[in-house]
């Protein structure tokens, strides 16, 4: 993978032989030996890193984002007044300015659509990202499963189609297909990053010599920083080689002039007095820059304080802190149940370092949402991202306990939204070979397009169909509708759906995806008089023989039943009953390969249900573990005003417009921690005006998947 140039030359100075060679293979279609490319095309770059497939193309797709949640503690009317009398509500709700921002999808859009879009400026007003910090998946062999509690018992649910298409593509073709993923992406955040920022990398022994070359490419072997050994302790089992006991961060700055606070993260030499240090402030004629020691918010630029007095008492009291870091796996009470999770001291350490108190950070592999609980814990703004459903829950709940914690501290905190790529652009289509022109590209996706869908209504029993835009089959007396494969099944793919249900008087319909955007009301269609079935498209629609056997079982999207409970002018939400439908395990097959002795805890209709296969008699028993319907609820919040805030987007002139959606505003929320698993059942209640108003209900299940019922109540 490694190349090294050689001399030039120009294609008068092949020979003979060599120029036949070439016009012979460019005829035949074949690609040139190496040598070839160094002799043909100059190059001043002495070191590359190259790869099968690699590309200079970066992607400028500009997604609208569509506002799902706005989540806040919920305060008093009286409360909300006061708020609204300042510019930032003390109470940690912000009336203005930046929102803390967590957002579901492809990482490699959502950058896209932030470094080429209208919030490009709403970046830059928050001062720009000053800080990047991502943790990629660079374990090869992982199957990104994840364990889910369910009473005393653990259920490894698997990942959906749409994340095994993101991991496929990340390791489909090993370090290839990693590498490609990750440079595309490193382009787009180094042209999101300020220019006194910094990126720090997280990987291991098995990509860390790719990434060093990728980012030295990228963001210039000058402005490489450190090479950061993180070292642990953990178990352990005996080999015949050195135990690998740590990983790798990679540091990178923007430019020359870089954020570094050196005394937030120095090792102290002897006790040193911290009024001494307060009392040594210092700024700038701007007055933007000031010494505070650790506590304190962070540390002036060196370039200030190298001839003052401060410094140099800061530089005798403490050393200078080392590129080797010995911090133990994140203790017992950190852990929220996910499989990569770093600890809180190893983030805290980076964020203190690079950044200041009010600067913007951002970590484009969310995952548990470490990075996000410690930049607000101290005082950062933030953007997170992941492409995961249950990274984005886990990371939401995370952020509401620190909100509580924080309030509960009497600090200051933030209000975040979460975010979608509101409109998925079918055109992105997976696994397109980028070496095809644009017009096979096109003949390509098509056919995939087509045979995609063709697979799908023949797992479903429906007919092909012609002639509609938004139908391809029909099954008995309903047409069928598929949504695409690589993204969520969208607000605005449902809206053309019901368009057409109106202009064709088409009264029944079926609508497949293999998921849906958040937030997602599926009420719409119902207030139309149009019976419209939205059905969630199961893993096992790749099984060729499980679809050939009609074994195929396609499951409703969950359903949810409330009651409001009105008191005078208050009112309280009952949850009454959630049902879910889904399927991951055949439970004959499980069956057939449980061995005596074990147990296997398995998906079925619905149902979690817990086999047990007895040693001597082969006896295999099943216990339903999900026995009442509250147990499939992780989380839900409440809404008591439902169409009080509109969703205003900006298109790419920076031009605002209502999307017709209203922004679900968090108003009480209850769910199930590792420490608390009870969750209760009836809201708080709200003081409402007089009159009819919308409440909207959102359950999010153990998978974090998210249901949202809206109903009318008269206060």
């Amino acid at each position: 993978m490694l190349e090294t140039k050689g001399n030039q030359a120009k294609l008068m100075d092949l020979s003979p032989n060599e120029i036949r060679d070439v016009t012979r293979l460019l005829e035949q279609g074949k690609p040139l030996p190496d040598k070839y490319r160094f002799l043909l095309f100059g190059d001043k770059r002495q070191v590359e890193l190259v790869w099968n497939g690699k590309t200079d193309e970066v992607t400028n797709v500009v997604l609208p984002f569509q506002s799902i949640e706005h989540i806040d503690e919920p305060r008093t009317e009286a409360e909300i007044v006061r708020a609204q009398q300042s510019l930032l509500d003390m109470s940690g709700r912000q009336i203005k300015g930046w929102t803390n921002k967590l957002i579901w999808g492809d990482n490699k859009l959502i950058l896209s659509a932030l470094k080429n879009g209208p919030m490009r400026k709403e970046i830059e007003d928050a001062g720009g990202i000053k800080l990047i910090y991502i943790d990629p998946p660079f374990d090869v062999g992982a199957d990104f499963s994840m364990n889910i509690e369910v009473g005393d018992e653990e259920f490894t649910k698997k990942p959906s189609v749409i994340e095994e298409i993101a991991y496929r593509d990340t390791w489909g073709k090993g370090a290839d297909s990693f590498i490609a993923m990750i440079y595309e992406r490193l382009k787009l955040m180094h042209g999101l990053l300020a220019e006194d920022g910094s990126i720090y990398v997280h990987c291991d022994w098995r990509v860390s010599a790719y990434v060093k070359l990728a980012l030295d490419e990228i963001f210039g072997i000058d402005n490489f920083q450190n090479e950061i050994i993180w070292a642990y302790e953990g178990s352990s089992r005996p080999r015949k080689a050195w135990d690998k006991k740590h990983e790798t961060i990679l540091m990178y700055s923007k430019s020359e002039k870089v954020i570094f606070n050196a005394a937030a993260v120095g090792d102290q030499k002897k006790e040193s007095s911290m009024k001494a240090y307060e009392a040594n402030m210092m700024e700038d004629e701007g007055g933007k820059f000031i010494l505070r020691y650790r506590g304190g918010g962070g540390f002036a630029p060196k370039e200030l304080l190298t001839n003052s007095d401060v410094y140099k008492s800061y530089m005798k009291d403490f050393i200078h802190p080392k590129d080797w870091w010995h911090i133990d796996f994140a203790r017992k009470s950190e852990l929220v149940g996910y499989p990569t999770q770093k600890p809180l001291t190893l983030i805290e350490r980076i964020i203190n370092a690079s950044s200041v108190e009010g600067d913007l950070v951002a970590d484009f592999f969310v995952g548990s949402g470490t990075t996000l609980s410690v930049a607000e814990k101290l005082g950062r703004k933030w953007i997170g991202t992941d492409i995961g459903r249950f990274g984005i829950h886990t990371a939401r709940k995370r952020m509401i306990e620190v909100q509580r914690s924080l309030k509960k501290e009497g600090k200051n905190y933030h209000a975040f939204e979460i975010l979608n790529l509101g409109k998925y652009e079918r055109k992105q289509f997976v696994n397109i070979e980028n070496d095809l022109r644009a017009e096979e590209k096109e003949m390509v996706r098509r056919k995939k397009e087509g045979d995609f869908k063709t697979l799908i209504l023949s797992a479903y029993k429906a007919e092909p169909l012609d002639g509609f835009r938004s139908f391809v089959g029909k099954k008995r007396d309903r047409l069928v509708a598929v949504g695409p494969i690589e993204y969520p099944v969208s607000y605005m793919f449902i809206q053309e759906i019901i368009q057409e249900c109106q202009e064709k008087m088409i009264t029944k319909a079926d609508v497949l995806g293999f998921d849906y955007e958040m937030g997602t009301d599926f009420s719409d269609a119902k207030k139309l008089g149009i019976d419209l079935q939205f059905k969630v498209i199961p893993n096992e629609v790749f099984d060729k023989r499980a679809v050939e056997r009609g074994q195929v079982k396609f499951f409703d999207v969950a359903f949810i039943e409330v009651k409001p409970v009105i008191k005078k002018n208050a009112v309280a939400i009952e949850l009454s009953n959630f049902s879910v439908f889904y399927n991951q395990d055949d439970i004959n097959q499980v069956e057939q390969e449980l061995r005596g002795g074990s147990t296997k805890i398995i998906l079925e209709n619905g149902n979690i249900i817990k086999l047990s296969k007895d040693k001597e008699t082969d006896l295999i028993t099943r216990e339903v573990l999900t026995q009442k319907w509250s147990d499939w609820i992780d989380y839900w919040a409440v809404d008591f005003n439902y169409e009080s805030r509109k969703e205003i987007i900006r298109d790419e002139k920076g031009e605002e417009g209502w999307t017709g959606q209203y922004v679900f505003e968090n108003e009480w929320q209850s769910f199930r921690t590792r420490k608390g698993r009870e969750l209760e059942l009836t809201s708080a209640f709200h003081e409402c005006a007089k009159g009819r108003r919308k409440i909207a209900v959102k359950v999010i299940d153990i998978f974090g998947n998210d249901t949202t019922k809206i109903i009318e109540v008269n206060v």
